[in-house]
């Protein structure tokens, strides 16, 4: 018998399932070991030393080392301590229990997959601008408030959110945020939470189509690169489903090797004639063919196109953030932004306009806590998971590294010189109403071979701060054009990798809407219902992206991201409570309800103190659309926790 001949340790059980006489998991009930326990003392004393030396900075500069080390080392303790309780207490996976991936595998969009896999897919389709934008803008305000709410956020809010929804929607069949809602709160709060998913998805990914399409536009470097990822991505899924199954490290090679290759033909590609007449598309073109790319994305199998693409675009993005914590670490640059700004407290900053609070909380939404991600917690990714086991860091631990792109984003742009950085950020009739002079400039400018100046937006000097510690490391201060450039396609490969996902997600969120009416779009084998609601996404965020002007969609992206995220924490406290487990509710009840109090006063600010004064009655109906949604959400959701509360529950289970 294979169970008698399998040996393991004292403290250790091996989970058996009624499917085989093979374990499925193993359960480790051995204390902490001393070793352990000291390497957790160290952890903990660095992040004490970080955050200590932050607090005790008064007017002077801090080293960014403290940054990286305050928030590295709370990142550990919250993974090892909090996250872990939720495990135990609330979640309480079973590898003995089959996923939607095994039960429902179809080959398409149910597929088992290997856990490095699907933490690349998962952390590539929520990595997108927001990690790199948000934290850059907010810089306005100082890096004490970005740094607090970024580490803080993640780590009770942020990774908490994608952690439990991902636990709740796999043990709900993979279904989508929409059909929890209808589910959990009756078909009032469902209907409105479904319009509200499908109209901030849409929203969501016309803005971050948009950023792609203004980084990529006329640069055929970028749009090789970027392109070339494609049939990369193909050759690995058919690689390692047909080809070598099985061989994960294999193909991660082979993909790594031939991404550097693409990155570095692209320059090649650039400085010829015919490379530049091919690859330098227009925002035209480049928009029209994004829509082509996310109708054939949404189609295609998991395992063809979108799984090894995020999971080779991941090796990019932890590779670069982690070579520019090597560089932090190396260089040690100088934080010259100081902890809080006037405009923090004013709230006329020439990059955007608004209060610490709650435009803080709104600017800096991916990398702290963010609702889309919501939507790949319950898309695609509850849809290929092998075991209930594998939540826990591919939904919190994503997050966190998420979190830390964000951290490494915030340094980047506070390393620059005020002066500098606010020439970047804002228009040039902003920068001149400050009465600053530039200092480093112009060199800057000079050194990456174009002007940066008056480039908003957060992508460029997030690029030239990034660039800057690149090339403070030594032996490498000659390539400060090439690592301009490198920086500015790694952001636009970080936010394609999320658009693919993110209309698959679209895709099935509008099949469930017409589901109601026509349950043959319920059917994800019908080739009508998907091709004709993959299209229909397509077109109504690339309608907004080809009107090309950002300025009346990205007002609403973090609002409605924060409204959406608000209605994800709502979902999740109902399961809690539903499950009988009401002691640990507070667990996403208290940020639900905090993210609730800053998406609405967010909302009434833009609305009365930007939209009307400014006459753009779009963005006032829009924005009172998703208010009224949410709060017809929110007020089912309390009727659910009220009636949840009065049932009797054996607090010893």
């Amino acid at each position: 018998d294979v169970k008698d001949r399998l040996t393991v340790p004292d403290g250790v059980e091996l989970v058996y399932s009624d499917a085989c006489d093979l374990p499925v998991g193993v359960h480790d009930h051995r204390r902490m070991s001393l070793k352990k326990k000291i390497v957790l003392l160290l952890v903990a004393i660095a992040a004490a030393a970080g955050w200590g030396t932050i607090a005790l900075s008064r007017g002077e500069t801090v080293n960014a080392v403290w940054l990286v080390l305050a928030a590295v080392g709370s990142y550990i303790i919250g993974f090892t301590f909090y996250a872990r309780l939720i495990e135990y207490k609330v979640v309480k996976p079973r590898d003995d229990r089959a996923t939607p991936a095994e039960y429902a595998n179809d080959g398409k969009d149910f597929m088992p997959t290997d856990r490095r896999v699907l933490f690349g897919h998962h952390f590539a389709a929520i990595a997108g601008a927001g990690p790199l934008v948000g934290p850059v803008m907010a810089a306005q305000m100082g890096y004490l408030p970005g740094t607090i709410w970024i580490v803080v956020g993640v780590i009770l809010a942020g990774a908490v959110q994608d952690y439990l929804v991902l636990w709740v929607s796999t043990r709900r069949k993979g279904r989508s945020l929409g059909q929890m809602i209808r589910d959990e709160m009756g078909v009032v709060g469902g209907t409105a939470g479904i319009l509200a998913v499908i109209t901030i998805m849409i929203i969501i990914i016309a803005v971050l189509a948009l950023v792609v399409v203004n980084a990529l536009a006329e640069s055929p470097w970028g749009v090789f690169s970027i392109t070339m990822t494609v049939p990369i991505a193909l050759f690995m899924g058919v690689y390692l489903r047909n080809l070598r199954p099985g061989r994960v490290s294999e193909v991660s090679v082979i993909g790594v090797v031939l991404l550097l290759l693409s990155i570095v033909a692209g320059g090649w590609v650039a400085d010829t004639s015919w490379g530049v007449e091919m690859f330098t598309w227009s925002k035209i073109v480049l928009a029209w063919v994004l829509i082509g790319y996310g109708i054939v994305a949404a189609i295609l199998p998991v395992w063809l196109l979108l799984a090894p693409r995020d999971y080779l675009s991941t090796f990019m993005k932890i590779g670069v953030i982690g070579l520019l914590a090597v560089g932090i670490l190396i260089d040690r640059p100088e934080v010259h932004m100081p902890a809080i700004t006037d405009f923090a407290k004013n709230g006329n900053g020439p990059v955007f306009a608004g209060n610490l609070f709650p435009f803080l909380f709104i600017t800096i939404a991916c990398g702290a806590i963010s609702g889309f991600h919501c939507m790949i917690s319950t898309g695609t990714t509850p849809k290929m998971l092998m075991n209930e086991r594998s939540i826990l860091p591919v939904g919190y631990g994503a997050m966190l590294t998420e979190c830390f792109v964000g951290m490494m984003a915030l340094i980047a742009a506070t390393s620059l010189i005020p002066n500098d950085y606010f020439a970047i950020n804002s228009t040039a009739e902003h920068f001149a109403a400050l009465n600053m002079p530039v200092v480093d400039l112009p060199q800057l400018s000079h050194m990456v071979g174009e002007d940066v100046a008056h480039r908003p937006g957060g992508a460029v000097s997030l690029a030239v701060g990034m660039a800057f510690i690149f090339s403070s490391i030594p032996g490498l201060d000659h390539l400060m054009n090439y690592w301009y450039h490198f920086c500015i396609m790694f952001e636009a490969l970080f936010i394609m990798t999320l658009i693919d996902a993110g209309t698959r997600v679209g895709r099935y969120l509008l099949q469930e809407l017409l589901g109601h009416f026509h349950p043959k779009f319920n059917d994800q084998h019908w080739a009508p219902g998907v091709y004709g609601c993959a299209a229909l996404i397509c077109i109504l965020w690339g309608y907004l992206v080809l009107q090309g002007n950002i300025g009346i969609i990205w007002p609403l992206f973090g609002v409605s991201n924060q409204l959406l995220g608000t209605m994800t924490l709502a979902v999740s406290t109902t399961v809690i409570m539903r499950l009988g487990r009401k002691r640990y509710a507070w667990v996403t009840g208290v940020p639900c309800i905090l993210m609730a109090i800053v998406a609405i006063a967010a909302d009434y600010e833009n609305v009365f103190l930007s939209y009307i004064p400014a006459g753009k009655w779009i963005l006032v109906a829009f924005s009172a659309a998703m208010f009224l949604m949410i709060v017809i959400v929110l007020i089912e959701a309390i009727r659910s926790w009220i009636r949840l509360a009065n049932i009797p529950q054996d607090y010893r289970n």
